[in-house]
């Protein structure tokens, strides 16, 4: 249920006073979109998700539910796991390189270093890599911390199923992920330095805070211009970011912010949103670099969006 919705639910109740099936669907709303969302690397489609949520919701008879929340999170799990095959039919055909759908948050999000950790576009892009089953268990259970035998009800899996599918996600997500947790101030730090090599386009500047095995993917989904394929090398990625910008010239500005809980840049051609930049910083250097063009994917970093746990 999109967050207009909510607001028209709130006054056709009168006086803020709403009915229990919708009280209990806002307080739950920023968790379950999470879910959706880690589950998708999609907030357009996690909205979807929960509409349909939403509406298989207000058939439920609420005396017969005693954990609420779980009973939600089930619910929002198997949409999302429909969704999930839907989407991967549909990435089969994509134009370039697929990438998460980029996110504007608040800083509460990188105060939680799991769930920053968990939506950062790094482990999201690791995710994708998994069943869509193992990735169902594996957010459920690693990032929300639900039990086994709530983790199969969702996903419709026995216990002894689900916890062998949970350690084979997780042996998968560890042989992936980054390998050292890296501070805020180090990110920091990382992204102010390829700020700076980026705005003045010094090559030898990008090179000395990008990794020899650094990763640069583009996504503009065949309506903006984007690489067709990934790139791999510190020189390579620096003298493509050093040409490619140069060629946006004094129109071009940078913002930093915060995208799915970690610093990243936005991009603004004559003031409207071109990008989204998010990296991946291991050892203090940047060893992936994605950079989000396609318009469809760029809405949700006009504003924050919340997440939660």
């Amino acid at each position: 249920m999109s967050k207009r919705q909510m607001d028209a639910a709130e006054a056709l109740a009168g006086g803020g006073r709403l009915d229990r099936a919708t009280e209990l669907f806002v307080a739950h709303r920023d968790l379950l979109f999470t879910v959706a969302y880690e589950m998708l690397g999609s907030a357009a489609d996690a909205e979807d998700v929960l509409q349909e949520t939403w509406l298989r919701w207000t058939g439920v008879d609420l005396d017969t539910v005693r954990e609420q929340r779980a009973y939600l999170v089930r619910i929002v799990t198997r949409q999302a796991l429909q969704r999930l095959r839907t989407l991967g039919r549909r990435k089969e055909s994509y134009v370039g390189s697929w990438l998460p759908e980029p996110l504007l948050t608040a800083p509460d999000v990188a105060e939680d270093v799991e769930l920053a950790d968990s939506v950062s576009m790094a482990m999201l892009l690791v995710l994708e890599t998994l069943a869509p089953t193992e990735r169902a268990v594996f957010v459920l259970r690693e990032v929300f911390d639900l039990d086994y035998d709530e983790i199969a009800e969702a996903v419709g899996k026995s216990q002894s199923a689900v916890r062998q599918i949970a350690h084979r996600a997780r042996s998968h997500v560890a042989a992936r992920r980054p390998r050292d947790a890296v501070s805020p101030a180090e990110t920091r730090a990382a992204l102010g330095a390829f700020q700076r090599a980026v705005e003045t386009g010094d090559l030898q500047s990008l090179l000395d805070i990008l990794a020899p095995d650094v990763v640069l993917l583009s996504d503009g989904g065949g309506v903006k211009k984007a690489l067709a394929q990934p790139v791999v090398g510190a020189g390579k990625v620096a003298r493509l970011l050093a040409v490619g910008l140069n060629r946006f010239g004094a129109e071009a500005s940078v913002e930093p912010v915060q995208v799915n809980g970690h610093p990243g840049l936005i991009l603004r051609l004559d003031g409207e949103i071109d990008g989204v930049v998010a990296m991946r910083i291991e050892d203090g250097l940047v060893s992936g670099v994605y950079f989000v063009r396609n318009p469809d994917k760029l809405s949700r970093v006009e504003r924050e969006t919340a997440l939660s746990r």
